[in-house]
């Protein structure tokens, strides 16, 4: 029980625990039931040096998603690294939102992809799917976790503050844009962008601060809702009539950015919880004026 000794050194008793069988589970396929049983102590030499490696690296504040390289979503598990941010719970009640507004079927586009977590999920539930994002490496790992998976998602590098024709898609003012295969344009655009100011920095977990990309994370002070405007912006140029934009928030700027969506033209706008309780989601649908106008 030495690995659980050093755990406990940095982690209250509950959290190494579960640090401990997390390890034992996805790196060595040992059960809560094999560890009470005490097969983790009977491993091979090998598998011994390589646990207190790892046991040494998730001590020293490394977060264990990075040292196992993966982390499960939405009953699927995705490789993960420092070059992109570890999915969250929250987040998979961000892609249950998508499930709910918009059919099975549709065009979405995923904002800051990051692992790909979002849009692969999408995709693997049959929506059709494309995804930008700004770091090479993000993009890497998504597209060795759309491969792994089997799912089928267009990743594009791509800046949404300075876009360019959003791939392929119609850029003029009054146009509706279109996904990467044709039709009327996006039937949802779905992000979870930077929100974190950079003030909040000092609250934070050093296994997130020292490890986890902050292009990923932090916004400046002055302007948290950054990445909202621009997303809105974009919104109203390549989402189609009707489309959905659904956004996770920073939870204490989530009813701003409800009140931004409605600024812009957006209908229909919702903001929600999270499981923990905490203001998390906003939403919006676009109904585009003209099309108002040609209803009998």
């Amino acid at each position: 029980m030495k690995a659980l000794q050093r755990l406990r050194q940095r982690y209250a008793d509950g959290e190494a625990r579960a640090l401990y069988e997390l390890i034992m589970q996805q790196r060595f396929g040992l059960s809560r039931t094999d560890i009470l049983l005490g097969k983790d102590t009977t491993l091979s030499a090998n598998d011994k040096a390589e646990l207190e490696i790892i046991i040494e690296r998730v001590a020293n504040g490394e977060p264990v998603q990075y040292v196992l390289g993966c982390e499960e979503f939405c009953g699927r598990t995705f490789l993960v690294g420092p070059g992109v941010l570890i999915p969250r719970p929250e987040t998979q009640q961000l892609v249950e939102l998508v499930r709910q507004h918009v059919p099975a079927g549709s065009t979405v586009l995923d904002v800051g992809t990051g692992s790909g977590c979002i849009a692969i999920t999408l995709a693997l539930d049959g929506y059709r799917v494309s995804a930008i994002d700004v770091s090479d490496d993000a993009l890497r790992i998504a597209r060795q976790n759309a491969e792994r998976l089997g799912a089928e998602v267009e990743f594009v590098k791509q800046d949404v503050r300075t876009p360019r024709p959003p791939l392929g898609g119609d850029t003029s003012p009054t146009g509706t844009g279109s996904p990467p295969k044709g039709g009327r344009g996006f039937l949802a655009i779905v992000s979870n962008p930077p929100y974190v100011c950079q003030s909040e920095a000092l609250g934070m977990d050093d296994n997130v601060l020292l490890h986890e990309p902050h292009l990923a994370l932090f916004v400046p002070d002055d302007d948290p809702l950054l990445f909202y405007r621009a997303i809105a912006d974009y919104g109203l140029r390549h989402l189609a009539d009707g489309g959905w934009l659904l956004f996770e928030t920073n939870r204490l700027y989530c009813h701003q950015v409800g009140e931004l969506l409605r600024r812009r033209g957006y209908e229909d706008v919702e903001v929600g919880k999270d499981q923990f309780g905490a203001d998390r989601f906003a939403m919006g649908r676009l109904r585009r004026v003209h099309s108002k106008e040609q209803q009998p």
